[in-house]
């Protein structure tokens, strides 16, 4: 009896122990970010979160908290910096972190999708990515947010002209900020999950954003004019913790980096698919849409190069490098 007791006693304990030990193996990590339902970034970031688990078999699952439930871009980049929630995505913002992410925010610097990823590869990971970890946060994906258009109940905007006086909400980015004084606009920075009321209200007479976006937070309801501009091409990175990235064990880091790669190719084939499909859903909701004089609009953006330049440690090499590119990598 004594000798079969023991026996339970051990197997019980191995069994405990095997529990733990699979407890143990599941990583679990929070993803924060401000896209809502349908828009590019919500579809890419489920795409992440899936292929994650399915990869890992299951062994790494995030828990993804989308439309800013958990904080705006400014709050959800202090916890990850803090190690109080794992990771985020932001776009426009990463400038605020480390200067020379404001390059994406110089206009008409991007010529397409091609073009983005060679930055990315040239430029952002070899170049920008080892800046921000001293700060806190590991780069594991570049994708995307989108080329970005402007609406307004004001008029159509077809030169920088048309923009003088009119109330524009942007994203929280200084180079955001100083690109639409250029252009004759009243710019001011607000939360994304703010923008419909101040639209709805007044208090601003019109914002800019990726059609994806427009259409998913349902500004065509509160929104006249669809201006055609494609003034600037943003992309979204996805962050993580230093600290935490630094504890995962190799298959964890293994599954989150290639997944967060894979994703960009991923992403960039569902952009255009939304971007044809978003537009046409944007005129057929009755908005009034234009086609803006793009040269006038590049001739209007060279002063915030020359600023960017002046401002930025290595800012005219970051653009020139930048620039070389626009033909491949």
């Amino acid at each position: 009896m004594a000798t079969r007791r023991v026996a339970g006693l051990v197997l019980a304990a191995l069994g405990l122990a095997a529990l733990q030990t699979g407890a143990q193996a599941e990583t679990k990590l929070v993803l924060g970010s401000a896209g809502v339902p349908g828009s590019l970034i919500y579809v890419t970031e489920e795409q992440f979160v899936k292929w994650v688990d399915e990869r890992s078999g299951g062994e790494v699952k995030v828990d993804y908290f989308h439309s800013s439930q958990i904080g705006n871009h400014k709050e959800m980049l202090q916890k990850v910096k803090l190690g109080t929630q794992e990771m985020v995505t932001v776009s426009t913002v990463m400038s605020t972190v480390q200067p020379e992410f404001g390059l994406y925010d110089m206009p008409y610097l991007v010529k397409d999708r091609v073009h983005a990823g060679c930055i990315s590869s040239e430029i952002v990971f070899p170049e920008l990515a080892p800046k921000i970890e001293s700060q806190g946060y590991k780069l594991l994906g570049v994708w995307e947010n989108g080329f970005r258009q402007i609406t307004n109940n004001v008029r159509p905007i077809n030169r920088p002209d048309d923009l003088k006086g009119i109330k524009l909400r942007t994203p929280r980015g200084i180079w955001r900020i100083k690109m639409f004084e250029t252009y004759g606009a009243n710019p001011t920075p607000m939360a994304f999950s703010e923008v419909f009321v101040a639209l709805q209200t007044g208090v601003m007479d019109g914002q800019e954003n990726p059609y994806t976006n427009i259409w998913a937070a349902k500004f065509q309801e509160v929104q006249k004019y669809l201006s055609v501009t494609n003034h600037v091409y943003a992309p979204f990175v996805l962050l993580i913790n230093k600290r935490k990235w630094d504890g995962l064990d190799d298959k964890a880091q293994k599954v989150l980096w290639d997944t967060a790669q894979d994703i960009q190719a991923w992403t960039y084939e569902k952009a255009a698919e939304l971007d044809e499909k978003n537009l046409k859903q944007l005129r057929d909701a009755g908005m009034q849409y234009n086609l803006a004089d793009r040269e006038s609009f590049v001739e209007a953006s060279k002063p915030v190069y020359a600023e960017f330049a002046k401002e930025v440690k290595g800012g005219q090499a970051l653009i020139d490098k930048a620039l070389s590119l626009a033909n491949g990598c």
